[in-house]
């Protein structure tokens, strides 16, 4: 016996009052859709940048920066292997030269000590070679510790990804829609931002590396006027003020790696940015300004000095206020550099063209025309082949496009040219599932079942069918978005989004109206 649960009917058809609720919003302008409250649906679907336009970025990691601080961080650590351990091995001469550490050794005797002091700063990498070449020769004066070509690619490729990383910390606190941040080729980054006609507030968001260090002024006599800064200090410019310039110990005192977060506030009508340190951070500022007070304390962002005040008092609290002369804007972009963290290296801008919306309307408009032909053509042809069936065909089809555009705008996912490619694949597959119910209907009609058994069987039979197929052609979907980048991933989605609504459709809208129609009917033959 032929039938349809009500409560599955009344799931269907509040499915598809949604599907068509959150999809009205997108051909409405979004100024006509402030004022509704916050549970009516009002997203639109994000077009990426092939349609809408926007900005295209190609930047490059300064590598020759990555290489430096590398043996930077292998000359402090050669440094500390041959001072530690019971014996102290003495070595001069300790320097960075041609991509390698070198020292020499006082007493060539401490040769083999210094090569087992030094041991452990080459790892075994998994290719089977050691990370770092040391080599010291048998009269010890030449002594080198150099870097493997895969161990500073490594370093290269670890800082490109957390390069990655922080970018798109950076863009998404800028409340951008979908941007594209990913790798190309070694030391490559690809931005791709779509609605920004004008980036360069992006640019120097992305650009500027938001390193932040805190030291105390050299207030010695050698360091007061505008000469070289004493052994121990270096002289830095304002960041604010034109030709003023602060000497500044070496030493940090506290690192900005510490902080926990940043936000632009006011304090006396003025706008400034409050941070807050972790843990060890905020032990750290309350230690120094303890034992500073009455001291000038320069805070260094990037190699400039944002302010030098002075320690009042010890600050235990973990918190403190950034005061620069910041503009609205300057402090709102400085919260947001040090709240997203600071790059592991400089960035370099190789690329950088704006991409007009021409393009993508044009796209959009051919897409639109190709959609409708294709509904047309495939509406006529069900229509003609299948009859009365073939018009419910079309509209679960209709419906098929709705749930598509609504899932779409829920999921915030970002249309595409190739997303455009996929829709427009999914009315063609969006009508598979009704082709090959309607044959095995007209097949149990054939064998000689009445046309409510054959309307029964037929859908029960063909079930196995749909999902073998929809579920081959929705693995290549998820593997297209697993293995694919960018634009394949934007077909992929669509694809998938197709899928399941055409599955919905086909398996429970049609089959439900054409069920509550042959209850109602109770017809004699069927035409199919």
């Amino acid at each position: 016996m032929i039938s349809f649960p009500k409560w599955k009917a009344v799931l269907v058809v509040l499915v598809c009052i949604l599907g068509v609720a959150y999809t009205v919003p997108n051909f409405v302008p979004k100024s006509s859709l402030e004022g509704l409250p916050e549970w009516a649906p009002s997203q639109h679907i994000n077009l990426g940048l092939d349609l809408q336009g926007g900005s295209h970025l190609l930047m490059q990691v300064d590598t020759a920066d990555v290489t430096e601080k590398m043996l930077e961080s292998l000359k402090d650590e050669v440094r500390n292997a041959l001072r530690g351990g019971s014996s102290r091995i003495g070595y001069r001469n300790l320097d960075i030269r041609d991509g390698s550490v070198v020292f020499s050794l006082r007493d060539a005797a401490d040769r083999e000590a210094a090569r087992e002091a030094l041991l452990p700063l080459s790892s075994l990498m998994p290719n089977g070679q050691r990370s770092h070449l040391i080599d010291i020769s048998d009269d010890g004066k030449n002594a080198s510790v150099t870097p493997s070509e895969q161990a500073i690619t490594d370093r290269i490729s670890a800082v490109v990804e957390q390069s990655i990383e922080i970018i798109g910390r950076r863009v998404n606190e800028t409340g951008i829609n979908e941007p594209t941040i990913q790798r190309q080729g070694r030391d490559r980054i690809l931005v791709q931002l779509p609605g920004v006609g004008n980036p360069q507030r992006i640019i120097d968001l992305i650009g500027q590396t938001a390193q932040m260090t805190f030291h105390l002024v050299d207030l010695s006599a050698s360091a007061i006027g505008n000469g070289p800064a004493p052994a121990g200090s270096k002289r830095l410019p304002s960041l604010n003020e034109e030709g003023v310039s602060y000497v500044i110990k070496n030493r940090v005192m506290v690192s900005g790696e510490n902080l926990e977060d940043a936000q632009a506030t006011f304090q006396q009508g003025q706008p400034v940015v409050s941070i807050r340190f972790n843990g060890l951070g905020g032990k750290q500022f309350g230690k120094v300004t303890t034992e500073n007070v009455g001291k000038p304390f320069a805070i260094v962002l990037d190699g400039k000095v944002i302010s030098a005040p002075r320690i009042n008092e010890p600050i235990l609290g973990g918190s403190a206020i950034i005061s620069g002369g910041f503009t609205i804007q300057g402090a709102q972009d400085l919260a947001l550099l040090l709240r997203a963290g600071a790059l592991p290296a400089p960035l370099n801008i190789l690329e950088q063209r704006s991409v007009g919306p021409d393009l993508g309307a044009d796209s959009i408009a051919a897409g639109k025309i190709a959609g409708i032909i294709g509904l047309i053509a495939v509406a006529i042809f069900m229509i003609v082949t299948y009859g009365l069936f073939g018009i419910v065909a079309n509209v679960a089809l209709a419906m098929n496009m709705f749930l598509i555009m609504a899932l779409l705008s829920v999921l915030g996912a970002t249309l595409t040219l190739p997303g455009i490619a996929g829709i427009i694949l999914t009315i063609g597959m969006a009508v598979d599932a009704n082709v090959l119910i309607f044959e095995r209907i007209r097949e149990e009609v054939r064998n000689g079942k009445s046309p409510t058994n054959a309307i029964e069987s037929g859908y029960k039979r063909a079930f196995t069918t749909i999902v073998d197929a929809n579920v081959t052609t929705g693995i290549a979907a998820v593997i297209l978005f697993v293995m694919g980048s960018g634009p394949v991933k934007g077909f992929a989605v669509t694809l998938g989004i197709g899928i399941v609504c055409s599955m919905f459709t086909a398996i429970l809208l049609s089959r439900m109206i054409i069920t509550y129609w042959a209850i109602r009917t109770r017809p004699k033959t069927l035409n199919v």
